[in-house]
């Protein structure tokens, strides 16, 4: 009997430990080009607009490289060849990259390894690091509310709120990109500011009231 009573208690341990392993949390993204929008408009943008973006990550919990990483926020921006999305047409790629002050040294490597891991091709070229205060706010804790506001100092910043039927303009619209990182859930949202103000890149821009972001939720098993 108490042998079966341990392998039950180690079996529950294992559940618990396993569906707490990994990092995790949330993700918003912005660009200079439509995401969810018709065909033609696509089209009409391709290779004229959508080089540029901004997007974050939220960690809600968990480690990386052994570093526990529960609450702070990694950005970056990048300035591409071409659209992004339009496979292998926006390499090469710039990037620049902003780390959460409030982590300390060993939390800064961790986040910059996290970020290059998930970023892929993105962030292969960084050519500047930041350390900024970041603020990654979701309405309500939920990001089906698709209100989440990224803010990196003055450096940058994504607002976004959900699309409705009131941002439609051909009424033929689909979600025509994917988002720029892996995600488990994401959703395409309407941009309020997508804003870069640093160094780095050779151009700062501000791209507002564009039907131009995601926002969703990661996991990842290092």
């Amino acid at each position: 009997m108490k042998q079966l009573l341990l392998a039950a208690l180690l079996v529950l341990a294992g559940g618990v430990i396993a569906s707490a392993s990994g990092i995790r949390g949330d993700y918003v993204e912005s660009r200079t080009a439509d995401v969810y929008t018709g065909p033609c408009f696509a089209n009409g943008q391709a290779n004229q607009v959508g080089d540029l973006a901004v997007f974050g990550w939220s960690i809600r919990q968990g480690s990386w490289q052994g570093v526990k990483l529960d609450g702070l926020s990694v950005a970056g921006v990048v300035k591409a060849s071409g659209t992004l999305g339009i496979t292998g047409m926006e390499y090469p790629v710039k990037a620049v990259l902003i780390l959460d002050e409030r982590a300390n040294a060993e939390q800064r490597l961790a986040l910059e390894g996290f970020a290059r891991r998930v970023g892929g091709r993105l962030l292969e070229d960084i050519v500047r690091v930041e350390v900024a205060p970041i603020s990654f706010t979701v309405l309500d804790g939920n990001v089906h509310t698709a209100q989440v506001t990224l803010k990196a100092g003055e450096l940058a910043r994504v607002e976004t709120r959900a699309l409705t039927g009131a941002d439609a303009i051909c009424h033929n619209e689909e979600t025509f990109y994917p988002p720029l990182a892996k995600l488990d859930h994401a959703m395409p949202a309407y941009t309020l500011a997508n804003r870069f103000q640093g160094l780095g890149l050779g151009t700062v821009w501000s791209s507002p009231g564009e039907r131009s972001a995601f926002v969703g939720s990661f996991h990842l098993e290092e």
